[in-house]
């Protein structure tokens, strides 16, 4: 199974964080799955990096390094990720959620027919297949 992790778990998987959940610590430790991260992430870990550098004090290019001597694999973002933006659905009764960079990495996970790790209740709003809440 191929797994792309939302940016959270990617720091959490990398770093052995006790925030990473078990059932997230079985799937990315299978040795049957694929695990993915994103450009989206590493961009997005810059621009947090250098608004807030006493916050966020990795670099994208360390996360880079990280993740593959952890064996995770890049996704590229494609214009096919972008265009499938116009084919999310959110559950009706669902927060509204504004995160571009949240849809764009599920637009990923489903346009490359992967399953999405995420910790973040409003992602969970959308109601495609491909997210697993963990």
């Amino acid at each position: 199974m191929k797994l792309l992790l939302d940016t959270h778990i990617l720091l959490w998987a990398l770093a052995n964080d006790q925030h990473l959940s078990d059932q997230a610590r079985k799937l990315i430790a299978d040795e049957k799955n694929d695990i993915y991260y994103s450009i989206l992430s590493l961009w997005e870990i810059e621009l947090k990096r250098l608004a807030h550098p006493d916050v966020m004090a990795i670099t994208a290019k360390a996360l880079t390094k990280y993740c593959a001597q952890a064996g995770f694999l890049k996704l590229s973002l494609q214009e096919q990720h972008i265009f499938a933006m116009e084919t999310l659905k959110r559950k009706p009764d669902a927060a509204i959620h504004k995160d571009p960079v949240d849809r764009l990495l599920v637009c990923q996970a489903k346009t490359e027919r992967m399953l999405f790790l995420t910790h973040d209740a409003l992602i969970s709003g959308y109601d495609e297949k491909c997210i697993l809440a963990v």
